[in-house]
């Protein structure tokens, strides 16, 4: 029995799809199964569970030997992650495929990813079987920017600098891989799609597909963070996080691997494809 955390999330939802078509046992947990529900697959078993209530969650580990780890970064990260590992172990789960960061490190410049470290330090001395997803940028993340697109507008504070982005689809089949070949359990693997892309690169590809001119402008990291604030509503660490991430695609170049084609014999999904299946997203305003 496979159990999966953050089920209802881009890559939880994508992993149970990909679980149930391999005939795969798997059981999804939410604070909300109600609405997981209304959005998992046939055929799979949901329980109610919450990492801030040790109980639930060793009443939804109860008889799985595997579990995917994966929560919406927040403050409280490093407390509720080691809570649910934690709790695994003590429920005789086997093996955790955790979703980590790619620049988890005690001395990474990001915040978030310096949790993730941590929460990593905390599988380790458990002791138990782990695999590490270190994906970088999320294209299932890019409708964010559709209210600013729709304006005509990409806002950024990275200039020219590329960044990796990856389909939460190809992260939850290198998850299923992790589950259901012991090949691949136990790695540490960053997984990133098959081109780097910049914010400028992205309005030009974006102004072709909705036949309409998109521009990027970029701003001091400063100012950006404000906009985050009063134009995106998003609270203060995550828009120390997005400055965060978007600085370190400048000071650290990014690159991308052929990992993802390594472990599922295929290349990743592109760019170009995501986007298409997407565009009313970048149409909102």
């Amino acid at each position: 029995m496979i159990v999966v955390m953050g089920a209802t999330g881009a890559t939880g939802s994508a992993l149970l799809t990909r679980l149930i078509d391999l005939g795969m046992p798997c059981r999804a947990v939410s604070r909300n199964p109600d609405r997981l529900r209304a959005t998992a697959p046939a055929n799979t078993e949901i329980r109610y569970a919450d990492a801030t209530d040790p109980a639930s969650l060793r009443a939804a580990f109860q008889g799985a030997t595997q579990l995917f780890l994966t929560m919406t970064n927040g403050p409280a990260q490093v407390e509720l992650e080691t809570r649910a590992i934690e709790t695994a172990v003590e429920c005789g789960i086997e093996h955790v495929v955790k979703l980590s960061a790619p620049t988890a490190a005690p001395d990474s410049p990001v915040a978030i990813a310096r949790w993730h470290h941590s929460i990593e330090q905390v599988l380790r001395a458990n002791g138990i079987t782990h695999t590490l997803l270190r994906p970088y940028a999320f294209m299932q993340k890019l409708p964010l920017l559709g209210p600013g697109v729709a304006g005509g507008v990409i806002v950024g504070t990275m200039g020219t600098a590329a960044c990796n982005y990856i389909d939460c689809r190809d992260i939850a089949d290198v998850a299923a891989a992790a589950c259901t070949r012991s090949e691949i359990a136990g790695g540490t693997y960053t997984l990133t799609g098959s081109r780097t892309y910049s914010y400028p690169q992205l309005a030009t590809l974006l102004s072709a597909m909705l036949e309409t001119p998109i521009r990027y402008i970029d701003l001091p990291p400063a100012e950006f963070r404000e906009y985050l604030i009063t134009r995106s509503g998003m609270p203060d660490w995550l828009a120390d996080h997005v400055t965060e991430i978007q600085r370190l695609a400048i000071t650290r170049p990014e690159h991308p691997n052929d990992t993802v084609a390594g472990i599922l014999g295929r290349p990743p999904r592109t760019m170009e494809s995501y986007l298409l299946e997407n565009l009313e997203a970048f149409r909102k305003s």
